[in-house]
């Protein structure tokens, strides 16, 4: 057998959409590293895929619907959670979401419709689930969140997802504080590019990962394994001193000024 570092330790999951979702990787490697995992889907339109791709996990792997901009969506996906087990040690948060027209053109331009749905389904998002959550995490938690460099410097045509994912990590430190007494810790996980559904949709995706071979340290960027390793690590004990934490898993690309 091999060395299972989440034996026994209940999580979920909200954010897989398809195969190359970073959601996903980090739900295989906590899959096999011993977790048994629940999963939400966006809409229906998604539910076959993440359907399809829970399956691989055995009969009796759950999912349900879950819309993470409604507060009543959010209270019935943890009440079917509360169905299936009385306490939860992993979440992984990996959800966000601009309107297509923001990420294009100037930020300047950021209506404020975009700009409140973005901070709502990529921020405040975090922050709904984990006061659902954290009840459950009666031996203490790791919950993790995934982001991007966007939010630390200008990416152009990252705009209002930038200011999101800004958002997003400063939430978690508010997060870590107010639950490190329970023993739950807040990261976030910050991805280099990774050829996912949602990286297609910011343009110019091709040449980014072009630029990180030819700047980063490690000449490239990251690939979803090595995210879901680090997920793991996140979410086991060898981590337990560590929270609201930004951790780049990136070739090394943040380190870098020219």
């Amino acid at each position: 057998m091999a060395h299972q570092p989440l034996a026994g330790k209940i999580g979920v999951v909200f954010g897989v959409a398809n195969k190359r979702s970073i959601a996903w990787a980090i739900a295989k490697a906590w899959a096999a590293a011993g977790a048994k995992l629940y999963f939400n889907y966006q809409g229906e339109r998604l539910k076959d895929n993440v359907e399809e791709l829970v399956g691989e996990f055995g009969e009796g792997t759950l999912l349900w619907p879950c819309d993470v901009s409604k507060d009543e969506e959010i209270s019935g996906f943890f009440e079917k959670v509360r169905g299936g087990t009385d306490r939860l040690d992993l979440m992984l948060h990996s959800v966000a979401f601009a309107p297509k027209e923001a990420l294009e053109g100037d930020f300047v331009s950021t209506t404020r419709e975009a700009f409140r749905t973005a901070h709502d389904i990529s921020a405040y998002s975090l922050v709904a689930l984990t006061r659902e959550a954290a009840p459950l995490m009666t031996n203490g938690g790791s919950i993790v969140a995934m982001s991007y460099y966007g939010a630390e410097k200008v990416v152009p045509h990252y705009n209002v997802m930038g200011v999101a994912k800004a958002s997003l990590e400063a939430s978690t430190r508010y997060l870590a504080y107010d639950l490190g007494p329970k023993k739950i810790r807040v990261n976030c996980i910050s991805a280099g590019p990774v050829n996912t559904l949602a990286a297609r949709g910011i343009s110019g995706f091709s040449a980014m990962l072009k630029h990180y071979a030819e700047h980063a340290p490690l000449q490239r960027s990251c690939d979803p394994a090595e995210l879901g390793e680090t997920g793991v690590f996140l979410a086991s004990d060898g981590a337990a001193a560590i929270t609201g934490q930004v951790l780049y898993v990136d070739g090394g690309y943040q380190i870098m000024g020219m």
